[in-house]
């Protein structure tokens, strides 16, 4: 079948336009400097923030400890440290180009100074308090609704980072989704067994963390797997990420101190 002589122009301009954006990109390329602004794995730090103010309040929720009226002496330390830090951490993450990590962070780190204040002015009397709250809580129920919802959603994202992430949020998700249903409802059997879900995501947090401090400060080599996809990233002492360096440089030029 012979072809319209119109197929052949659009067939010929096609290809013109694609070798003129191919042109252009090599200009472009040719002419770009990046300037790069090392910055250590935010995560580090946002890791241990959360898992730190979350191991305290999920505990005294599960049972382990003391009663509702106890986490006014938690207030400050998970307002600094689970939430200033690991906001920091989500901003950090975000300079790293590290958008689940921006996500996760930046929410829970949010959350975590939210949530203390709430603490705070209840504790204070500058809000009231309600006479059900250790158990019947609608209005703070409708808070773990999104962020169970948006963790949940973190959860599939972090798959190719490995089991170690995939097990944190996916803990943390569901720990969310129990407590917005235990606080709907009522229920003091579904708060307890939030708490130990979500003892379980600080587990899998410590762990993850733990494994990019040691891999970091290995400079590169797997010591912890997080069981990432392919073998190789999961063998102890097995190198898999090799950093752009003088080995002679200062703090900066040269990863760590």
């Amino acid at each position: 079948m012979a072809s319209h002589p119109m197929d052949e122009y659009d067939s010929r301009d096609t290809l013109r336009t694609v070798r003129e954006e191919e042109d252009v990109h090599a200009l472009w390329e040719s002419r770009s400097r990046v300037v790069l602004s090392p910055v250590a794995a935010p995560s580090i730090l946002g890791l241990f923030g959360f898992a730190t103010a979350t191991f305290m309040v999920a505990s005294n929720l599960a049972g382990w400890w003391g009663t509702s009226k106890s986490l006014i002496y938690i207030v400050p330390f998970a307002i600094f440290f689970g939430g200033l830090a690991q906001l920091l951490a989500g901003m950090w993450a975000y300079r790293a180009r590290d958008g689940l990590a921006t996500a996760m962070h930046g929410m829970w780190g949010s959350f975590w100074i939210a949530w203390g204040m709430l603490e705070l002015l209840m504790t204070t009397g500058t809000i009231p308090m309600p006479a059900t709250a250790a158990t019947y809580f609608p209005a703070f129920a409708f808070w773990f609704v999104m962020l169970g919802l948006l963790t949940g959603i973190g959860t599939f994202a972090a798959i190719p980072r490995g089991a170690g992430m995939v097990g944190t949020l996916g803990c943390l998700a569901a720990g969310s989704d129990l407590l917005a249903i235990a606080f709907f409802t009522g229920n003091v059997n579904i708060r307890d067994a939030a708490g130990w879900v979500l003892v379980a995501s600080v587990g899998f947090a410590v762990y993850t963390a733990a494994a990019l401090l040691f891999a970091e400060s290995a400079g590169g080599k797997t010591v912890l797997p997080l069981g990432k996809a392919g073998r190789a990233a999961n063998i102890p002492g097995r190198r898999i990420m090799w950093p752009i360096q003088y080995p002679q440089g200062d703090p900066g030029v040269k990863v760590g101190q």
